[in-house]
């Protein structure tokens, strides 16, 4: 490790463009964006099965019976609603440099990144050499007020917006983590999921180290802390090099932002500047819009940059390989009007819908989208078809993860409460619908109901994407293999099950031919179950977060950690560790 630290210390240099790679989108965000995808698509074989009998009542699934859309709490009468059934984000973060108002830069852009993660936030500025950090469980707006923000003076801050599920830990989770070691302070946002936690994490308590919380990305500080490298950008350096997985994260000491990219680029980071030279990190460009920050360029695969007095510094933290960077950024996560891995987001969905149109044609009277996701695939689709787009379902904003269970039964009323059918655009019409995804079906074949209640002749379902078979290790909360209905079933019996005339997905070819020359740097695991990096030993799903038993933030960490023997531990402590291990792995 001495060799590779010394020989990354020589190669740290200054920058404007990027090092090795051209900006092609360096003008994206101050002139229209120029389109990335050929004008004639590919023609090829698609999934399509038409049906023309009457819908079929869905108790034939032979996994009905372990998926529920709501959950009863036992506590009350309330329900907690599993929302919208598709795959969830961890998280996105944003980081500051030079700007007077960089908590509250902090806080717009976190408002901006909010679609990423709705369950916790919080913003860690530095004002006079300290770290100060507030965090809390719920939106942005919750969590910070006019009195908070003012507390988080200083002109560098790091921000974090989480997916998690809500628990008695929920709270401790909630970045970013601030920790005092040896050499001084830091804090951490994390954007994506670590195969080898738990090894690492073992290993680390072997060697006497204390965990205060049940996330992946304390491991990161404790390696930071433990590294004998110097300086600190080597210390990241050493640390990031033995973690494997998604990793994208921004670092903030007292006098110092770093942004570190995993080697193959899983999770979005980008980095951009304002009028006054304050740089800019955040997992997609409409942050950066938002708080009127000019694009730059990504944050390379492998690269970590470290922003100070100096300016902006670069070093590639080990030879990377062929990037994979997350298709469902395109699909799903990412908000229409962001750059995302180099490609516009919305000319994405709607070549997607593009395709849709001419491979899975069907004679329709009007084509509507699953609000919101789908809307830009289904305008995509409505275009090539020469058929026109409505607003078939109006959806709620106003519904939060639980509400009053009706004392009297009403069928779907959870997606009743989210999607109302607009009779006037349904009814008599053959109706195409198009949404993202479809996980384990349960949402799709309450929505094609509900269009056939409103009077719809026909409902035929076109999914943006191909079938979803495998879970994601790389910061997606995806359920498990057995939950995911492209994983158990044909198409056709998907398409019996959600009870629609016909249904076709996005062809994996077709996707791959779009894409073109950059196609083999986009991860397809969870359609083709084919892992860019295998875990290693026990992976924690994302969002499963269980109490450790400890309470309270982190405090301090430190070279010298309070040192402990097997024995101190006890036979029973570690048969409950073990039992703890197997709830929280896959």
């Amino acid at each position: 490790m001495a060799s590779t630290t010394a020989a990354a210390a020589t190669n740290l240099s200054s920058l404007s463009p990027p090092l090795d790679k051209p900006n092609s989108l360096s003008k994206t965000s101050s002139s229209k964006p120029i389109s990335l995808f050929p004008k004639t698509l590919p023609k090829s074989s698609s999934v399509l099965y038409t049906h023309k009998s009457r819908f079929t009542a869905s108790s034939k699934n032979p996994i009905s019976d372990i998926i529920s859309m709501y959950k009863t709490n036992p506590d009350d009468n309330s329900v907690i609603f599993e929302d919208d059934d598709k795959p969830r984000e961890e998280c996105g973060v944003v980081g500051i440099y030079g700007d007077p108002e960089a908590s509250r830069l902090c806080y717009l852009a976190l408002h901006a990144l909010q679609h990423r993660g709705q369950e916790g936030a919080g913003i860690v500025a530095v004002h006079d050499n300290v770290l100060q950090s507030i965090t809390g469980v719920g939106l942005v707006s919750d969590v910070f007020t006019e009195s908070k923000l003012t507390k988080l003076s200083g002109s560098m801050a790091i921000g974090h917006v989480r997916y998690s599920t809500a628990g008695s830990s929920m709270l401790k989770n909630v970045q970013p983590f601030v920790a005092g070691y040896r050499f001084g302070s830091v804090g951490v946002a994390h954007n994506g999921n670590l195969v080898n936690y738990q090894t690492l994490r073992a290993k680390l308590e072997d060697s006497g180290s204390i965990f205060n919380t049940t996330s992946d990305t304390e491991v990161v500080l404790h390696l930071i802390a433990i590294s004998k490298a110097r300086p600190f950008l080597l210390r990241i350096v050493e640390a990031c090099e033995q973690l494997e997985g998604a990793y994208s994260m921004v670092f903030l000491t007292e006098d110092k932002l770093v942004a570190v990219r995993d080697p193959f680029g899983f999770r979005p980071l980008v980095m951009g500047r304002r009028s006054n030279g304050a740089v800019v990190f955040a997992s997609e460009t409409c942050a950066l819009d938002l708080i009127e920050a000019t694009y730059e360029r990504e944050v390379l695969p492998g690269e970590v940059l470290v922003v100070d007095k100096d300016g902006v510094r670069s070093q590639c933290l080990m030879p990377h390989p062929e990037p994979k960077a997350c298709i469902f950024e395109h699909i799903y996560f990412s908000l229409p009007n962001s750059v995302v891995f180099g490609r516009s987001v919305y000319e994405s969905r709607h070549a997607f819908g593009e395709i849709l149109a001419m491979e899975s044609p069907v004679d329709c009277d009007v084509v509507i989208a699953v609000p919101d996701s789908g809307v830009v695939a289904a305008l995509g689709y409505a275009a090539k078809a020469g058929v026109p787009f409505q607003q078939g379902l109006i959806r709620s904003h106003y519904v939060g993860r639980t509400f009053i269970e009706p004392s009297q039964k009403i069928r779907d009323f959870g997606v009743k409460l989210k999607l109302s059918p607009v009779r006037a655009v349904l009814e008599g019409k053959r109706v195409v619908v198009v949404d993202d995804s479809i996980v384990r079906g349960t949402t799709s074949s309450k929505i094609v109901r509900l269009i056939k209640e409103a009077g719809a002749k026909e409902v035929h379902m076109r999914i943006a994407s191909p079938p979803i078979i495998g879970s994601c290790y790389y910061g997606v909360d995806t359920p498990s293999d057995e939950e995911l209905i492209s994983n158990k079933m044909s198409v056709d019996e998907i398409r019996e099950f959600i009870g629609s005339d016909s249904l076709a997905f996005l062809p994996i070819d077709s996707l791959k031919k779009l894409l073109s020359d950059d196609s083999p740097n986009f991860c397809y695991a969870c359609f083709t179950g084919n892992y860019p990096v295998q875990p290693s030993g026990k992976v924690k799903r994302v969002g499963d977060f269980l109490d450790d038993g400890l309470i309270g933030s982190i405090q301090n960490i430190d070279g010298g950690w309070i040192q402990g023997t097997k024995n101190q531990k006890g036979e029973e402590g570690r048969v409950q560790q073990q039992e703890e291990e197997d709830r929280v792995s896959v």
